[in-house]
């Protein structure tokens, strides 16, 4: 019999390149998770006409509409029960939310960060990227915990820094990697496959539990293809 699929809702405020992502990867009914609402703290976030336009139901809960930054989750907490959720995805949602909110889905609340983390938390994270002159970026799809961008981390994706890139080039090439990295990260939760426990990841495999699999760390092969060989060879002096 087939295990009934997580109810997954993704909280957005802008375009939802990373909804959109999930929002596909679920239209497959083998994937263990459906996405089954989405929900923006702006009215006016593209992501919200891209979830209706393909059947999902949404919702706007507006930080302006409510006293308090408590009051805010609170209602966004409401929200989720009326989705009957069982994991929160947050995909470029952009306001940190209270430590009782967070508690409340510790082990159940997933976050995408446009870097390798723990290494450049917060915003602007390919601008200081390229003013380090690191050669190596990416994205890590991590627990989230009250501390900003500092939850335990289930997978990362790497690219590679190359010459001539700008915000722009390396963005684009790190949002390529988000997607398959967050669809990767949800269907191993949504599996039971990987847990929080004692402020670590642990993966299950057929031996039990272990810690940070190879596997959770890649570059995929659409992004390696691309890559021009030439700009390589210069990625390392």
């Amino acid at each position: 019999m087939r295990t009934a699929r997580k109810r997954t809702v993704v909280l957005i405020s802008g375009r939802g390149s990373n909804m959109t992502a999930l929002i596909e990867a679920a239209s497959d009914p083998a994937y263990p998770a459906e996405i089954v609402g989405v929900i923006s703290d702006k009215a006016d976030a593209h992501g919200l006409r891209v979830a209706a336009a393909r059947g999902i139901p949404t919702h706007t809960i507006a930080r302006s509409d409510h006293a308090s930054k408590a009051d805010h989750d609170k209602a966004i907490d409401a929200a989720l029960a009326g989705f009957k959720a069982d994991i929160v995805a947050l995909a470029g949602y952009m306001r940190l939310l209270t430590t009782s909110f967070v508690e409340k889905w510790s082990g159940r609340m997933i976050n995408i960060h446009p870097a390798l983390l723990p290494a450049f938390k917060g915003l602007d994270t390919h601008k200081r990227a390229l003013e380090a002159g690191i050669k190596v970026h990416g994205c890590t799809v991590h627990f989230v915990t009250p501390e900003m961008d500092d939850g335990p981390i289930i997978a990362q994706a790497a690219v590679p820094v190359l010459v001539g890139d700008d915000e722009a080039t390396l963005a684009a090439r790190v949002l390529k990697a988000e997607h398959p990295l967050y669809v990767l990260a949800l269907k191993l939760l949504a599996e039971n496959k990987v847990t929080m426990a004692g402020g670590k990841v642990r993966f299950a495999t057929g031996n039990g539990l272990v810690e940070n699999p190879d596997t959770t760390l890649f570059s995929p092969a659409d992004l390696r293809d691309e890559v021009d060989l030439e700009a390589l060879a210069r990625f390392t002096p």
